[in-house]
This record gives C-alpha cells, structure tokens and sequence, in this order.
C-alpha cells in the first residue's frame, strides 16, 4: 500500500494552527482543531460584484453603451429632472463629456463608448419622442429618427447596427437601425417595457418587463435577425432592470417589484440565479459581458443612485489561459494597449503594417490607422487613450490615440525598436527603454506628455524584452543580446536595479502590469528554436511558473494587469491572430473529511 511518505518523499506535518503560506498540494494535519488540511489551486472563480467608481450625477432611466465593455462604457440622458448629461467609463472613474443635443429620459441605448446610440424615450413626463442620436466618442448628432415614437425601449447592438424593442405602454414594436435610417420589422410575441437587454441586432435577448400595471413577467424572447421567439422564462418576473452580454451568454440584474438586487445568468437555453448585486435598485443600466459587466445608476426606493458595481462572471478560469475571438489580421511584431482583458488597442506589427483594431471583450474591429505603419514599437495606455512610439524600420515616431484616430506628436530622441514598453503608463508620462537600432542600446527616455527626456540607462545592454509598469515604477525582463537574457530590473523612477531572474531565459515576448511589484509575462522565444507558452508572475521579488498559454507565440502584444491579461496576435509560426485571456490563480485549503 502506498503511504504518503512514500510518494511525496516526507511526512504529513502536524500543527497546532494553519501555516501562513501553505504551497500548492501541501497536505498537513491541525492538531487543535483534529483535521486533515490540504491546498489547491482553484479552476474557477464564483460570480461576484465589486464596487466600481460612481458616476458624477445620480440618475435613473437613461440610456446605456448597450455593447460597451467593463472598462469603456457611456451613459446618456436620464432623469429626474430630464437631462442630457453624458459620461464616459474607464474602468476606474466616470468622466463628464459633451452633452446630448437634448434632455432626454426613458431612452434606449446601443453601442460603444466611442460609437453609440441614444433612441427615443421622453423629453418631459408623458410625451415620448422618436428622436435618435449619434455619439462619434466626441459629440452628439441628431440623426433620423425611429418610425414610432417610443418612451422606455430596450435597444442593442452597435452605432451602425442595433435594434430596438419593447418600451412604455406594453408596447412590442421593434425597429431596425442600419447606421442612416430606422426600419419597422416583426414584433415582439408580448408586448412590454423594462425589460433587460442583451446582444445584437441580429441576435438579442429581451427579459422579463412589465404588461401593465403591477404585471412584471418572467418572458424571455430571443431576436434571430427575423423573428421573436419565446424561450425559457427568468426565474423570478420583474422589470426596469439592467442586461449585459450576447444571446448566447447574458447576464440581466436588479429591477422591481420593489428594489430588487437578483443576479441571474442566461447560458443560451436555461436562467440560473446567481450573487446578487451589493445594492438592491431597479431602472439602472447594463453594459459589457456576462463574464465582465458593469451596472451602474438606478434608483432606490425614491431615490437617484449614482453607484456602479462590476461583475466577474461564474466559472471563469482562474490561473489558466482562455480563448477569446481572434483578431481580423493574423499579424505579429505588433503592439497593444489597455488596462483589461476586455478592452484592449492593437496596432502596427510585421510588415510595417498601420492596423488598428479595438476589443471590447466579445470581437475585434478594425478602426483608424497608425499615421506611420511600423513593427515593435513601444506603447501603453488603454483602449481609448494609448501612445505609440519608435518602432522598425527604425523610427523616432511618436503617436497618440484618442478613442477613433491617431495623431503624431513630438518624436523620441533616438530611433529605435524593439524597446521594453511601459505597459501601465499612460499617453503623458510613459518610459522607453533599450532597444536596437543598428545596434543593441541601453537608453531609456522617459514622455511627460509634450517631450521625451533621456533618463537613467538600463544596466544590461537589451532588446526585445518584456516591460510593465509606470514612470514611477517599472520592470524589465528577459530580451536578447547575443543570447537570450533571464535577468530582470525595476525601476524607482530614477534609477534601474538588478533585481533577480526569469524561471525561462527568452526574448521576443511581453508583459503586462501596474508596477515593479506585480506583473505578468509569457510567451516568447527561448533561443533559437520555436516560440513558448510559458507564463511568469512578478510578486515583487521573483518570477514564479505559472500555467502556460494554449497557443506558443512569438512576439505577441498583450494588454492588462497581472491578474487580468490579455494576449493577441504574434508568430507561431505563421503570423497568429489567436487571442487568450488571464486570470489570476489563487489557492483554497479544504478540510479532508475522516467519515
């Protein structure tokens, strides 16, 4: 019979209380308490709900970036009073941005944070309008309207592609919007209001709503481009909630009777009942997916609420890699920006390509060019404000984007590409270091929003390294001079210190973070052989194995922190548009039951 010491090599440990730190399969026994203990590594998170920055003006019944991310969302109009109010979401923070040409509430939204729709809804109690308008990232313009003027629809989809549904008075009108004019199509089976959208113009999900008076439902519909068919109901009927994600996986939460806090998730055939939100509301709004949400606004009781909470959805993999949708253009040698795993910017790559697509956690597309295409550059920011800079052919360039085009700004001291990019920085302070450019180079230039200064040189001559961080605190590791490189070095905003070593010596690869004290790093090329999967966390003082990416890849571009990335793109080879999401691992101890 085998024993525990036998395989492992050891004895199981008595003692009187848990250790701190226990590793991953460590087994032991608590002596106080006469139980058997050991750790392992989750495989997946529980859905949760944390809190996320309020927006600048409580307010209820407004219209929603419907296919916006967790990350980049809008919110337009509301009430009470009626208004035209707009802000913008970035993960962190609401921002104030150009008002709607008219104050307007009970209206529907779709799109993004950068391309969106207001439809209908009322300019004062009682009388609904059909008016629409079109949000450009910068401004509003009124467009054509809808055929029926609707308070309270439900719309989804994109800016040039969205649909519209349901709305006050029980009604099942729906409309088809195709970027210039609106179009009446089939109707839905029930009329109704409030209901909690999802998906596309193609295929959307309407939930629930109310038929009448104190008549809230628990009908789901499902839109096939065509036709409404009814599909399982919600577990519990309401209205005036919120909705996020695709037909396929969706997410609704909140609503009324009463100030309802209910959470319940759509699989494509069945809804189950899952955490509920922190703040029970009800007419509050919805955007992102069903793994990655946003609910914000709303009202309680009687009243206007400006709080935003954010979802990390059921039975995502945790310390594992995940597939997402690909690129459009399979590239590599090419770039990324962003601060999540659902909202990410990728430009340039090989051959000097000027390709810019943005990710919004469901699908890449492709949006304004880099003025100057290029391959391994340096970049950081997000999806709606990144800095571009040098680059092959060797290159001073220096680029900015703003949400929908890209624009040239002062160029670097020195030409080259190749440089560890600062991953967390942003488009007014951002750090360049080492690179190539007919040479391997050892300088390090620091943007503080009008010019590059030259700063501190990194003390091991490298290029094609990975980097994350800020210019305050930084992180290099890895690159290649005349051999792949292992060794690391942080950054304190003056000056670089050796700090330790790679697990997997490799050049050609990226990284991901906030600092010099947490970071990720995988893919990558460890000598002159195929490309590597391997990934590596930064806890502050050493790079620890972690579970490798499904795809091998060589000179991705990635996007995020350390515990929530994104990689896309790179070289298998041929040139990949594979993309892969991460999520932080994590640990449970679990009691063996003696029974």
């Amino acid at each position: 019979m085998a024993t525990y010491l036998g395989t492992h090599g050891s004895k199981i440990q008595n003692y009187t209380t848990d250790p701190d730190n226990p590793n991953t399969g460590e087994v032991w026994y608590n002596a106080t308490n006469n139980v058997l203990k050991f750790q392992f590594e989750n495989v997946s998170a529980a859905g949760s709900w944390s809190t996320g920055g309020n927006m600048n003006t409580a307010r209820r019944q407004f219209g929603p970036s419907s296919s916006g991310t967790q990350t980049a969302a809008l919110v337009f109009g509301g009430r009470q009073p009626f208004m035209a109010l707009t802000e913008s979401y970035d993960g962190t923070s609401w921002t104030e941005v150009n008002d709607l040409n008219a104050a307007v509430g009970q209206n529907g939204g779709a799109g993004t944070q950068t391309a969106a729709l207001s439809i209908g809804g009322e300019i004062a109690p009682g009388p609904s309008v059909a008016g629409t308008e079109s949000w450009n990232g910068t401004n509003w313009t009124e467009v054509n309207d809808r055929n029926n003027a609707v308070s309270s629809p439900r719309g989804a989809g994109l800016q040039t592609a969205a649909i519209a549904f349901g709305g006050g008075g029980a009604s099942a009108l729906t409309e088809l919007w195709n970027g210039t004019n609106w179009t009446a199509v089939n109707a839905l089976n029930t009329g109704r209001s409030g209901m909690g959208p999802a998906g596309t113009s193609t295929s959307a999900l309407g939930a629930g709503g109310d038929t009448g008076p104190a008549a809230d439902v628990t009908i789901t519909e499902q839109w096939n481009g065509t036709n409404w068919t009814e599909v399982n109901d919600l577990n519990n009927g309401r209205s005036a909630m919120g909705g996020a994600g695709t037909y396929p996986s969706a997410l609704v939460f909140g609503g009324t009777p009463g100030d309802k806090a209910n959470t319940e998730e759509w699989n494509g055939t069945n809804w189950s009942e899952t955490t509920d939100l922190n703040t029970a509301r009800r007419a509050l709004g919805g955007s992102g997916t069903a793994t990655a949400g946003l609910a914000f606004g709303g009202m309680v009781s009687t009243s206007n609420q400006n709080a935003t909470e954010e979802w990390t959805g059921a039975g995502v993999p945790i310390g594992a890699w995940t597939t997402q949708p690909s690129m459009n253009t399979a590239r590599k040698s090419l770039e990324g920006a962003g601060t999540s795993n659902t909202a990410a910017l990728a430009f340039g790559g090989s051959p000097n390509s000027a390709l810019t697509e943005l990710y919004n956690g469901t699908s890449w597309s492709e949006v304004g060019d880099l003025t100057l295409g290029r391959s391994s550059m340096g970049a950081a920011g997000s999806s709606t404000a990144a800095i571009a800079f040098g680059g092959s052919p060797d290159t001073t360039d220096t680029e900015t984007w703003n949400g929908s085009s890209w624009t040239e700004i002062t160029a670097m001291n020195t030409a080259r590409g190749a440089m560890g990019p600062s991953m967390a920085g942003t488009t007014t302070a951002v750090l360049g270091a080492g690179g190539a450019n007919g040479g391997v180079r050892n300088l390090t230039e620091q943007w503080n929003g009008s010019s590059w200064t030259e700063v501190g040189d990194i003390n091991t001559t490298r290029y094609s390294m990975a980097g994350a961080g800020t210019v305050t605190s930084a992180l290099i590791a890895g690159g290649y001079d005349n051999e792949a490189k292992n060794s690391v070095e942080t950054w304190n905003g003056s000056n670089w210190t050796d700090a330790g070593t790679l697990n997997t010596g490799r050049y050609n690869f990226v990284g991901s973070g906030v600092s010099n004290t947490s970071a990720l790093v995988f893919g990558g090329q460890p000598g002159s052989g195929p490309g590597t999967g391997k990934t590596e966390l930064w806890t502050g003082s050493s790079f620890s194995e972690q579970n490798d990416r499904n795809t091998a890849v060589v000179g991705p571009a990635s996007s995020g922190t350390a515990t929530s990335a994104l990689g896309f793109g790179g070289e298998g080879p041929p040139a990949l548009a594979v993309t892969e999401s991460w999520s932080v691992p994590s640990t449970t101890t679990k009691t063996v039951s003696t029974d």
